[in-house]
């Protein structure tokens, strides 16, 4: 990854002018500063500054300049931002949805300490830590605060994991601290984890290690149980000064370091297992890092500075464009945006085990996303944001998709088919077949359900030529097979997955009920035949004749019309008389 500079977002000022944190907003579309006048300027995704408010002390009586601003966080539905203060008290300002909405205070959480650093991982739930050394909880939906673990030195960095069910603390003395509310199945160790040289005030977790800098000029990366894995020593370069701050990228695969007039940049391989420092940011004049912020998209990264200013970098380790219709912002080796050029829409396609994404490619009428990594598959619908990661070995790009379902991609490989359902990282399910013909496969997904009902998901599909096996997709074993004397050329399960509906060569039509098992024949000469959208009638045509069956549960009862054809200018309208 490499940062290019964007824009200047606040000009520095002549003298000091920390700005004290800053921070984006989940869905990221706000982008805040908090400066050393303890204003909280908001910014939209474009770097247009749209808004603004002033804290306030937790105690009017002493001022309005008896405190520092240490520690900011947007909450998950980016409505909320939580200020941390050094007069003891935690503000949580309610700041709504649009530009120029009231700001409100909607809690407050009093310590016993100065807030000297902030994180809101998750709904309700702000982590915050301590002069005194504690780190602590704040429960927005009880607005009562508890101790998660105590020590007797200052915090001095606090930071998450990529999923914020991790939270690791740096301290005064050096001790660098772990705590899971959930550690998702890794069982990796919880308290301390190691000491590092100096106070770790540059500390980010991750994917695969912690990094954490200070004033020794040295970068260190730990592995997960605290082991030395790599050290960047800049000890002896004249030109380096203490590190200040860090920010791992919201994919976990870069971190980037700030220090005086410079940015350091390292990029985790993949390949080799190991971290490698990119070309660093140099800016004349920049004086010291004091905070930095990584838009949750991993596309921007901004700098506050000692003197006031906030830089904006653009970061990716490539960018092509698709088709002169969709840009793709390769941000991480695992994670790439994809941006739709006409209407600006975007989309996030990311590998959750963190391996690398190969090419990307936009199919089925350019609705649908296909990447690969070494082992897994990447899918993704467009229109709906519902994107899938499921284990998948490399198969030489062989395989074949097919898009005809809306919910489900098909993928046919070496004379199997695999279903995979959009929003699921896990396959739906897999079938021996050589017959990969969307006339052939009729998949049904939770359609008509109604409330109170199961998860219906049904398969149906070609053993052979004459033979049609129908699937429970949630349970995985067969519930028909049906066994036929001619070739069938067309099938289609109902959107309720309980009737089957079947053509064969001989143009002869035929309805199975799945549950009685019972086979009827409903048509012969059949050309066309549908299910009508959203009901159980059905629609087919017969030579001249239109036939529709209002109630399919009597087949015998059919309404039938006459129909002629009209065509015009290459097309052929069917008009029923």
């Amino acid at each position: 990854m490499q940062l290019k500079h964007l824009r200047t977002l606040l000009s520095p000022q002549d003298g000091a002018a920390k700005v004290t944190c800053m921070a984006w907003s989940q869905n990221n579309a706000k982008f805040a500063v908090c400066t050393v006048d303890r204003v909280v300027l908001l910014y939209d995704e474009h770097g247009e500054r749209r808004d603004k408010f002033s804290t306030k002390p937790a105690d009017m009586k002493y001022g309005r300049k008896s405190y520092m601003v240490k520690g900011m966080a947007f909450s998950p539905d980016s409505t909320k931002i939580a200020i941390g203060q050094t007069d003891n008290i935690i503000y949580v300002y309610k700041i709504g949805e649009d530009w120029g909405d009231k700001k409100v205070i909607c809690n407050k959480f009093i310590q016993t300490s100065a807030v000297t650093c902030l994180q809101w991982p998750a709904e309700y739930i702000i982590v915050f830590g301590l002069a005194e050394g504690k780190v602590r909880l704040a429960n927005t939906k009880t607005n009562k605060s508890s101790t998660i673990y105590g020590t007797d030195s200052y915090v001095v960095s606090l930071t998450t994991n990529c999923s914020g069910k991790g939270i690791l603390s740096g301290h005064a003395d050096g001790t660098i601290v772990r705590y899971f509310f959930d550690d998702e199945g890794s069982g990796e160790s919880q308290g301390k984890l190691v000491n590092h040289p100096c106070p770790p005030y540059a500390l980010a977790w991750a994917t695969n290690s912690i990094v954490a800098a200070g004033c020794d000029r040295r970068i260190v990366a730990y592995g997960k149980e605290g082991h030395v894995l790599q050290t960047f020593d800049y000890s002896r370069d004249p030109q380096e000064r203490e590190f200040t701050t860090a920010a791992a990228s919201p994919g976990g695969q870069s971190v980037v370091l700030g220090s005086y007039d410079r940015l350091r940049v390292l990029n985790w391989s993949p390949r080799r297992s190991i971290w490698e420092e990119a070309k660093p940011k140099e800016i004349a004049n920049l004086y010291t890092v004091t905070a930095l912020a990584w838009k949750r998209d991993g596309s921007r990264l901004c700098a506050g500075t000692l003197c006031g200013g906030v830089e904006q970098f653009d970061c990716c380790l490539r960018r092509s464009i698709y088709k002169n219709k969709f840009e793709l912002t390769y941000v991480g080796p695992s994670q790439v945006i994809v941006k739709n050029l006409s209407s600006g829409t975007r989309v996030v396609l990311k590998s959750h085990y963190g391996y690398e994404v190969e090419e990307v490619k936009i199919l089925g009428k350019e609705r649908y996303l296909v990447a690969h990594t070494s082992d897994t598959l990447l899918l993704g619908d467009l229109n709906t944001n519902r994107l899938s990661e499921v284990a998948w070995q490399g198969s030489g790009g062989n395989e074949k998709y097919f898009f005809e379902n809306e919910n489900v991609c098909m993928i046919f490989n070496a004379g199997e088919l695999t279903l995979v359902e959009y929003g699921s990282n896990d396959t739906l399910g897999s079938v021996r077949t050589e017959f990969m013909n969307p006339h052939l496969i009729s998949v049904r997904i939770n359609e008509r359900c109604q409330r109170g009902m199961e998860d219906n998901k049904k398969l149906a599909y070609l053993v052979d030529i004459k033979t049609i096996a129908i699937v429970d997709l949630i349970g995985g074993y067969n519930i028909g097979t049906i066994s036929h004397e001619s070739r069938v050329d067309w099938l289609e399960l109902n959107e309720t997955g309980h009737k089957l509906l079947f053509r064969d060569r001989k143009l002869r039509l035929h309805l199975y009920d799945i549950e009685s098992c019972a086979k009827t024949m409903i048509l012969n000469f059949c050309s066309y035949v549908q299910w009508v959208p959203g009901s159980d009638v059905l629609v087919a045509q017969n030579r001249n004749s239109l036939c529709v069956w209002y109630n399919i549960e009597a087949p015998e009862r059919v309404t039938t019309s006459s129909i002629r054809v009209r065509r015009h200018q290459g097309t052929s309208d069917k008009v029923a008389n």
